[in-house]
């Protein structure tokens, strides 16, 4: 099972690319709602503002679900740790809960950074680790090289990308996906067979995009800043929609989507 739905957090507000006012005000809103999973990284530049935030609203670390990454010019052996503990100082944390990194090393070779990950895990830096953006192969190699079972790998998942082979073999290897783009940048809303379903059940087409993603084991980022729209996305983990209508929503794979493309992100790899 996801470390995130066996500590109840199976949706974590997503913070990017929320800053300073904005996010401190989206975080407010994000409790206010009920959340308590909050994930962050160094590339989003928003840690410290999290940390802030949770220390001006006087929020117990107990009741708090950090996940953040490290950034792919931080995988080397001399900025690795260094940036941890930053990220740790930022946070006003003595560990995040999840600490993954965030994309595979540009030079394709991963050992390092899973070693350095490894070794932050021993430090007591993370209460878990995991990997972001990886294929196949690349979990793959991650369960071999780490002592710690990687807890996760977020990658891009909603209904108009196919990550059907991605998410057999992370089961299969013990590893859970976790989801960013959820809700597809919005690009999904208006879809027929989504706005019927959604219709059907009263819901928002939101609330049945995320249902989809949760009942497939997924763990989900969704970003809002609006108080109404979190209670919402929360709202989505109260019901369950039928096979046929799970069926339904796995057809529309076939769209391939994909927001976070090579041109987005050069380093991207070759994904399955």
């Amino acid at each position: 099972m996801s470390i995130y739905f066996s500590k109840n957090v199976p949706l974590s507000m997503g913070t990017f690319p929320l800053k300073e006012d904005e996010l401190s005000q989206a975080v407010e809103h994000a409790l206010t709602a009920g959340f308590r999973g909050f994930d962050t990284a160094q590339m989003y530049e928003n840690e410290a503002a999290l940390g802030a935030s949770f220390a001006r609203l006087g929020c117990s670390r107990e009741d708090l679900f950090i996940t953040t990454k490290v950034l792919p010019a931080h995988l080397g052996a001399d900025k690795f740790m260094p940036s941890v503990e930053e990220s740790l100082r930022a946070l006003r944390t003595d560990y995040v809960d999840v600490l993954l990194l965030h994309w595979p090393t540009p030079s394709g070779d991963n050992r390092e950074a899973l070693e350095l990950l490894q070794q932050a895990s021993d430090k007591g830096y993370a209460r878990a680790i995991g990997v972001s953006n990886y294929t196949i192969a690349m979990m793959e190699q991650a369960v071999q090289l780490l002592d710690d079972v990687p807890v996760c790998n977020q990658v891009e998942f909603h209904p108009y990308l196919d990550q059907s082979k991605l998410l057999a073999a992370a089961s299969r290897l013990g590893i859970a996906l976790s989801a960013y783009c959820p809700l597809a940048k919005g690009r999904i809303f208006g879809d027929p067979v989504i706005s019927e379903i959604a219709s059907r059940y009263s819901r928002t087409e939101a609330q049945i995009i995320l249902r989809w993603i949760v009942q497939n084991g997924v763990s989900a980022n969704p970003m809002s800043t609006n108080l109404e729209n979190l209670k919402a996305n929360l709202a989505a983990l109260d019901f369950s929609l039928s096979a046929p209508d799970m069926a339904a929503i796995d057809k529309l794979r076939q769209n391939g989507l994909r927001i976070v493309d090579k041109t987005r992100m050069p380093i991207a790899p070759d994904w399955d």
